[in-house]
């Protein structure tokens, strides 16, 4: 049976030595009182909750799955997940990074983004009821009227109710401008909405008494295209002027997906006949609205592919140091015993040191486009917001597409260290690969990542915003340029740094004759920049390593973390070469293709 610790030192490690976030909060008036006691605290017992709680029903909830009643429209959660929910309520965790205004706690994003990653590690399927709620929290927070704030988010704060996007339908996936659920204006201000909806997580379950769905239809009038989708609030249960609940409004769970993965999560068919809702923001402006959430939840999808990256891992190493096969190449190490234990092969150490790698580098992105989020909201320089919120747009989809093509790397590398038991149930890790499929897939797949970064992150403004974080890496580079000790760190990004311009360049420049080569490079492109941010991020994180090694730190820990980058910089970040001549083969070997495709 597999087995989860919360890697609160390593989380530690990035949030107070790498990016001394509490000096960083403090120049956020809200926080200005924010301590490294009182992060260390609430993730201490946040990892309890996810190894305590909610990590013992993650394999039974995927054996059980989840039933729907096609009477009532009920749907059923796996045993056990309704009851850790309740706890979940009672120890406030639900508020833990919302607005005190709403009955929220108001610690920081990052605070609520590693408490997340350990939940995810504990069990994906159940995080995701609680984990959608805060992308809606956010886009009504954002666009909702005042009598909406009131009406909806202390009760999403205190997780009593919780939240959906309603985007995808039948015949539209990602091109949402096909869109065909209609909302009819009545008298009172409100809309009737009718059409049907498919994918949606978390859609009909037993764990809240109210489910708050935000959903994307089309007025009578409305514009075509994506230019003419408004956003709605159509919650499960009317609410009276009192909040108390009234009648059932006409949205409910039409089947339930059968999925490969995150089984335990309800992914629901909606059907909407002249559901009542409410309109959020300006008519024909819903995908601002939505956006908010959309941004959200591909941080969040990040995040889940790095709980998922951390627990393969762990338990892959305690694996490959019990299970003996064979004689290590260099002579017997385990001279007590018949054979060795597998970690002394090479292979398996590379299998091994690929995940931690992945993990620790997704940490540091997670964290650090969590701290981002907090400054473009909160800051009181304007500058600093505008800035935050630039680079924080060109890492979304970095932090979904490379986290979760990572996630899946890694997940199925721990899973071969496994052997033979990999793929059996028992041991766990053909689950983890499972559900971390679908994370590539889900909130704009990782090929739409790709364009949005390309297309609309970098090309749209000149590279622009690329140029921000390259003046991250640049100002890393001045400083230790001239540290020997860091020379196998600054080097690498220093170069990838310089050829990233260029790059760009030769890839917009194909673009504007034939707009194919963007999309013919995009997934490749996504990938060298994810290597230079990750990069980035080992560079710093082995900078802080040998500090403290120089200080006179004897703790083996900062010596792991120099091994971790020594390996990343040699096995894993020159991949970069490969992907940047295949991007620059051009389109032609994959459009020039009507005879192999006929």
């Amino acid at each position: 049976m597999p087995s989860y610790t919360p890697p609160l030192r390593d989380m530690q490690f990035v949030l107070h030595e790498v990016f001394n976030v509490v000096d960083e909060l403090k120049q956020v008036p809200k926080h200005a009182d924010i301590d490294a006691d009182t992060i260390n605290a609430v993730l201490e017992e946040g990892g309890k909750f996810a190894a305590e709680v909610a990590f013992p029903l993650n394999a039974s909830g995927d054996a059980e799955g989840c039933t729907l009643d096609p009477v009532h429209h009920s749907v059923t959660t796996p045993k056990g997940f309704k009851e850790a929910y309740a706890q979940y309520i009672e120890g406030g965790w639900a508020a833990l990074g919302c607005d005190p205004e709403y009955g929220g706690q108001g610690l920081p994003y990052v605070v609520n983004t590693m408490f997340y990653e350990m939940l995810n590690s504990a069990n994906q399927a159940w995080t995701m009821y609680p984990g959608l709620t805060h992308g809606a929290y956010a886009a009504l927070e954002a666009h909702g009227t005042p009598e909406q704030k009131q009406t909806y988010l202390p009760k999403m704060t205190s997780g009593e109710w919780t939240g959906t996007m309603c985007l995808t339908e039948p015949h539209c996936g990602t091109d949402l401008g096909l869109m065909r659920t209609k909302a009819e204006p009545q008298a009172d201000g409100t809309y009737k909405i009718t059409g049907n909806k498919i994918f949606i997580s978390a859609g009909e379950h037993d764990m809240a008494e109210n489910i708050i769905h935000l959903v994307l239809a089309r007025l009578p009038d409305a514009p075509p295209g994506i230019k003419g989708i408004s956003l709605f609030i159509v919650p499960k249960f009317h609410v009276n002027k009192d909040g108390s609940l009234g009648e059932r409004n006409g949205i409910y769970c039409s089947g339930l997906e059968h999925k490969m993965g995150i089984k335990a999560s309800a992914t629901c068919q909606m059907t909407l006949e002249g559901a009542v809702g409410t309109m959020v923001g300006q008519p024909n402006k819903g995908m601002q609205g939505m956006f908010v959430m959309m941004n959200a939840a591909r941080l969040g999808v990040g995040n889940q592919s790095l709980g998922l990256t951390e627990v393969a891992f762990q338990n892959a190493l305690a694996y490959a140091k019990d299970r003996i096969q064979m004689r290590s190449l260099s002579g017997p190490k385990a001279k007590d015993q018949p054979a060795d234990p597998i970690i002394v092969h090479p292979d398996v150490r590379k299998m091994l040191l690929t995940a931690r790698a992945y993990a620790d580098g997704g940490r540091a992105l997670e964290a650090f486009c969590a701290m981002l989020l907090e400054k473009e909201h909160h800051h009181p320089d304007e500058k600093v917001r505008k800035d935050s919120g630039d680079l924080l747009a060109l890492l979304t989809p970095i932090a979904k597409a490379f986290l979760t093509d990572n996630g899946h790397i890694a997940t199925n590398a721990c899973m071969q260290v496994f052997g033979g038991h990999g793929y059996i149930k028992e041991w766990g890790m053909e689950q983890y690969v499972r559900d971390n499929r679908i994370n590539m897939i889900y909130e704009g797949t990782n090929t739409v990542q790709s364009l949005d970064l390309l297309g609309r992150k970098v090309l749209s403004n000149n590279g622009a915003t690329l140029r921000k974080f390259g003046k991250l890496v640049a100002k890393l580079v001045e400083e230790e340029g001239v540290n020997e000790k860091m020379a196998e760190f600054i080097n690498p990004i220093a170069v990838l740094g310089d050829q990233m311009t260029k790059f760009t360049t030769e890839i917009g420049f194909k673009g504007f004759q034939n707009p194919d080569e963007v999309g013919a490079a995009a997934v490749d492109y996504l990938r060298v920049a994810g290597h230079l941010v990750f990069g980035y991020f080992f560079a710093r994180m082995a900078q802080v390593a040998l500090r403290k090694i120089a200080e006179g730190s004897t703790d083996p820990f900062y010596q792991a973390k120099l091994q971790t980058a020594r390996f990343y910089f040699a096995k894993l970040f020159p991949e970069t070469a490969t992907l940047m001549r295949t991007a620059r083969t051009g389109a032609k070997a994959l459009m020039d293709t009507d005879l192999v495709l006929a």
